[in-house]
């Protein structure tokens, strides 16, 4: 059987620390709790377990502001359902508030074997791949998957990472 995993990128408009972000950082903590607790929801990366600071010490190219979100998932109901109609669209809807635009795709997901836990290492080269070779089998988003419907109505516009 093989789950869905999921990488998530942005950049932050200003340090972890600085008040401009400061809402965003208040509701990590909260956000991936509900994620955790959602029917189909198998695992996430986690940071240094700091309170209010989720993954957010994982660099990115060295550069702070980089934050990402890498998570499984049994299928792709379940992923959609947290995404899109559970808390977090309310924290999805407000990304412009925090994150800078990033001019290229910064979301990608791909399917891994059950128990499998990927690392960020991996799941930045399926981002890579994804952004050179468009959706395949072996990373994709939304669009690629025929099951997954939530995405068309509430949107992935080309605003701020998420």
């Amino acid at each position: 059987m093989m789950h869905l995993a999921e990488l998530n990128v942005g950049r932050l408009l200003a340090p972890t620390d600085d008040p401009r972000v400061q809402d965003f950082m208040r509701a990590l903590d909260t956000v991936n709790g509900l994620g955790k607790r959602m029917q189909g929801f198998v695992w996430m990366i986690e940071g240094s377990g700091t309170p209010g600071q989720g993954n957010t010490e994982a660099k990115i190219d060295g550069d702070p502001q980089y934050v990402s979100n890498l998570t499984v998932w049994e299928d792709v109901a379940s992923l959609e359902a947290f995404v899109w109609k559970a808390v977090h669209k309310q924290f999805y809807d407000r990304r412009a508030e925090w994150f800078e635009v990033l001019g290229k795709m910064h979301f990608v997901m791909w399917w891994v074997p059950q128990g499998y836990r990927p690392t960020l290492d991996e799941a930045l080269e399926k981002l890579a791949y994804k952004q050179e070779h468009g959706d395949s089998d072996v990373a994709f988003g939304w669009s690629y998957l025929k099951e997954a419907q939530a995405w068309k109505t509430h949107g992935c516009a080309a605003v701020a990472a998420e």
